[in-house]
């Protein structure tokens, strides 16, 4: 993982996330090379599209309400799934969470949640098991920005909601986006917060988060 988090390094800025002012992550910001590469470049590269490199709306809106509602997580195991720059594994663990998975396939993401969970003084596992139909028992699951693609957001949401009858807390963090599921969802609370980046501006003016039902 050496080579990966030199990359991380080189491409990113100690940032504070705007609905997360509690944390210090290794972001891309619009003086880092990342920023305007189109995914063409990271294909060339042969690697996958940076997107460990942003605090999306989603991750924000999961650790605002997870610092703001720390029961939720105290003493129990997480999952924080599809995890990218780790901001909702580490808000968990920072939170009291007795033990925090941080799952995404993303080499280059596991190389980021290092860097940050090192960088915010927590312990998390890190791992790049994809859990889509596995059901390991954890207490509460997390999952941020993951309805983008309908495919995946279908696949995604059928295994959440299933993870739930199996008496896991689960909870989806992002704007409303069009797959969105329609049903089986109890919206929990909605942050609006004004930025003055390109990325955010739209998103973290609609970012929400979902309990599965």
């Amino acid at each position: 993982m050496t080579s990966q988090k030199a990359f991380v390094r080189e491409n990113t800025a100690t940032i504070t996330p705007s609905l997360v002012p509690e944390l210090q992550l290794n972001l891309a910001n619009e003086t880092c090379p990342v920023w305007l590469q189109t995914p063409e470049h990271f294909s060339k590269l042969g690697i996958p599209e940076p997107f460990w490199a942003f605090a999306w709306a989603g991750g924000q809106a999961l650790a605002r309400y997870i610092f703001d509602n720390p029961e939720i997580v105290y003493g129990q195991t997480v999952l924080d799934f599809g995890s990218g720059s780790g901001i909702v594994a580490i808000a968990a663990a920072k939170s009291g969470a007795t033990h925090v998975i941080a799952s995404d396939i993303d080499e280059y993401a596991e190389a980021a949640i290092a860097i940050n969970a090192e960088k915010n003084n927590v312990n998390i596992e890190i791992t790049r098991e994809n859990f889509i139909g596995i059901d390991k028992n954890w207490t509460t699951v997390f999952a941020a920005d993951v309805c983008y693609e309908k495919n995946t957001a279908l696949m995604i949401t059928t295994w959440l909601k299933s993870l739930v009858s199996s008496g896991s807390k689960v909870f989806i963090g992002g704007p409303r986006r069009i797959y969105l599921p329609k049903n089986g969802l109890e919206s929990v609370i909605r942050y609006s917060k004004e930025t003055v980046s390109r990325l955010e501006d739209t998103d973290l003016r609609n970012a929400q988060v979902w309990r599965v039902v």
